[in-house]
């Protein structure tokens, strides 16, 4: 199965701002391709695995650190009154370890809230690329 977050890895130096976000040795932080919620980031690992136990101790050691760092800044650009993070990767072509690190605004619906925020993901018009761009350059800028 072809995965798409290694792919582009391949090509990180290319890609657009809403594909690289924040990056360091060990972890990528993307904005949400198919999302219609401003500021959907994704944080997932720059090599290849599927599970969390597949993680290096260096790896585990910053993954909270940048759940925590990835929240503050959408609490700064979108003021969210709270993130959700969230992992399943089970989507077929996207087994590919990734978090969900999801805004979640004051207003947002209650039948949203929870897993249900997933609604932003498979309904409504999705972000054009220059929106997710300014999100991303703005959240880029937040993290210093």
């Amino acid at each position: 199965m072809e995965c798409y977050a290694c792919r582009n890895e391949e090509r990180f130096e290319t890609l657009p701002p809403r594909e690289r976000v924040a990056a360091d040795a060990s972890w990528r932080v993307v904005h949400g391709f198919n999302s219609a919620l401003p500021g959907w980031l994704v944080l997932l690992p720059r090599r290849h695995v599927t599970s969390i136990a597949e993680l290096t101790a260096a790896e585990a050691a910053t993954l909270g650190t940048w759940q925590v760092r990835l929240s503050r800044a959408l609490r700064v650009v979108t003021g969210c009154v709270k993130t959700y993070v969230m992992q399943f990767s089970e989507h077929e072509g996207f087994a590919h370890l990734h978090f969900h690190i999801v805004p979640r605004p004051a207003d947002l619906p209650a039948e949203h809230r929870g897993p249900r925020v997933f609604h932003y993901l498979t309904t409504g018009e999705p972000l054009s690329e220059q929106r997710r761009d300014e999100i991303a350059l703005a959240v880029r800028a937040t993290l210093g």
